[in-house]
């Protein structure tokens, strides 16, 4: 395998962000982000009813959210680029497969941090208001960059698979719904207890609620940390097929 370079990844990374800052999408993802989000927690949750120091209700929409958030951020990463035929010019320059995708990663990455950071007025906030766990809190925001991470990379190779936006958005969408919320069925459904481990082994949303709860689990961060890994593998050989097709 051909040596991975930091910076050439980091290059198309900031030039993937600056795209980015320039794109309405991502203001209006942003926008729709922390207004979801809170009216879910002030209005649906009514959070000032419940009388509890937790933002639980606040981060345990975020799976739900992503199903949304990260199609739109991803879904013009590598499909726009098959479809203007920018994607044969940057596949003829001097970039490895793991430059090209982890550029793509790390851009969508930073978008998503750039979300996140927006939320964290919200808990300073209410901070004075009770005696908050500043640790679970902590949990729960490297729980979302967790989940965000795995998403991300799933979104990416879901838009290198599409052939334009619009079958990037809702494959993405799709697919994002279905390993998010398959965790729910073995809810709804008697099922036996080895088939509903592992139907909630593959939910993105069940390993997220340890760190919703202010646990970290080794075994749900090793499961985001190579869920990742796995789909930026399958991302660049995704590209390399294309390359030498």
């Amino acid at each position: 395998m051909k040596k991975i370079i930091p910076h050439r990844a980091l290059v198309l990374a900031r030039k993937e962000i600056y795209q980015y800052l320039n794109a309405p999408a991502f203001y209006g993802a942003a926008v729709f982000f922390l207004l979801f989000c809170s009216i879910w927690l002030f209005f649906v949750q009514r959070y000032f009813v419940m009388d509890q120091a937790s933002l639980r209700p606040y981060f345990g929409i975020f799976p739900i959210v992503f199903i949304i958030i990260i199609p739109v951020i991803t879904m013009k990463s590598w499909a726009e680029e098959r479809k203007t035929g920018t994607a044969e010019l940057l596949l003829t320059m001097p970039f490895t497969e793991w430059d090209l995708v982890l550029g793509k990663f790390f851009s969508v990455l930073a978008v998503l941090c750039m979300m996140l950071i927006l939320t964290i007025p919200l808990p300073l906030t209410l901070l004075r208001l009770g005696s908050f766990d500043s640790g679970m809190i902590f949990c729960e925001y490297l729980g979302a960059f967790l989940l965000g991470a795995s998403a991300a990379a799933l979104g990416l190779l879901l838009s290198a698979l599409s052939k334009n936006q619009a079958g990037s958005f809702l494959g993405s969408a799709v697919v994002l719904m279905a390993v998010m919320l398959v965790n729910q069925v073995t809810f709804s459904l008697n099922l036996p207890q080895g088939l509903a481990q592992l139907i909630n082994f593959f939910s993105l949303a069940f390993h997220f609620e340890s760190f919703s709860k202010g646990l970290i689990d080794s075994r749900d961060f090793a499961f985001f940390a190579l869920s990742t890994a796995l789909f930026l593998f399958i991302n660049t050989r995704v590209i390399l097929f294309r390359k030498w097709r």
